[in-house]
């Protein structure tokens, strides 16, 4: 794993996971429950319940739900993908849920491109979750993200937890699964029924309704778990960071971190981070 004073690694672009294919799939489970969701998880890492006179950034759209909540809580939005399945996603999203929307734009391109980065503007909010560490260029994309911050603006950004060894290993099991059908079969041969056994063991040890942890899930920013237990056994590239320096890397750059909610394990640590901090339009009253 590259680490912040590392050059940037690219990956090998044929190993790729097919993330927008797995949101295609996604989308057909997508419902008003799992948008409310998504919209509540957004608020309360914002910590307000509106954008109204927002410009937004959604770097990665992806399923394009993030920004359908951003628009929704009435946010002028920009969303961009490198993955042309997940800017067709984000498109069907609009054309569902808001299409007579003149304040939402999608877009393709990469986020590690800088000529298409600086044409986009400067944004209140720059939004990244789950994205950048799937580039193979982590700390490049971050530095462009980081360069879309307006004055007074704010970063939200989450990213991979490094666990050492066990990332290590995970970045072995992904590039197997991306290295084409057998390496796909044998990872979910052997990870699909552990991580239903765990699924099932959170239930009893909860004394819940086998099948209630799956069918919970919704909370976590409206998402499907099997939707990402595939993501997660596929989704390579894979980098990831450490809190602290995440921290000293966007502090040394003048951002101020407002908030960060980290895991013990895997998934991802979620920033926030101001320009500066206190003045901007996305603090607590």
């Amino acid at each position: 794993m590259n680490s912040p004073d590392q050059p940037a690694r690219h990956e090998d672009p044929h190993l790729r996971f097919a993330f927008g294919r797995n949101w295609k799939s996604f989308l057909t489970t997508l419902d008003e429950h799992r948008i409310d969701e998504a919209r509540a998880r957004l608020c309360e890492s914002l910590g307000r319940d509106d954008l109204h006179g927002v410009r937004a950034l959604d770097i990665g759209s992806g399923s394009g739900l993030s920004s359908l909540v951003m628009h929704q809580l009435g946010a002028d939005v920009v969303s961009f993908d490198f993955d042309a399945d997940s800017v067709a996603c984000t498109e069907e999203l609009r054309r569902r849920y808001a299409s007579r929307a003149t304040n939402w734009r999608i877009m393709r391109g990469s986020a590690l491109d800088p000529v298409f980065m600086a044409g986009l503007d400067q944004f209140d909010l720059v939004y990244s979750w789950g994205v950048l560490h799937h580039t193979g260029a982590m700390w490049p994309a971050i530095e462009l993200a980081q360069s879309r911050v307006a004055q007074h603006g704010t970063l939200l950004l989450a990213l991979y937890n490094d666990q050492g060894l066990r990332s290590k290993a995970w970045h072995a099991i992904k590039r197997l699964y991306c290295s084409g059908p057998p390496g796909r079969w044998l990872v979910g041969a052997a990870f699909y029924p552990l991580f239903s056994m765990y699924a099932l063991w959170q239930d009893l040890r909860n004394f819940h309704v086998p099948g209630t942890h799956a069918r919970q899930y919704v909370r976590k920013r409206g998402m499907s778990l099997f939707h990402d237990w595939r993501d997660w056994l596929g989704g390579y590239p894979f980098e990831v960071a450490k809190p602290e320096d995440v921290v000293r890397r966007l502090t040394t750059d003048r951002f101020e971190l407002q908030r960060q909610t980290l895991t013990l394990g895997l998934g991802c640590n979620e920033f926030i981070f101001a320009l500066p901090a206190r003045k901007g339009r996305l603090d607590r009253p």
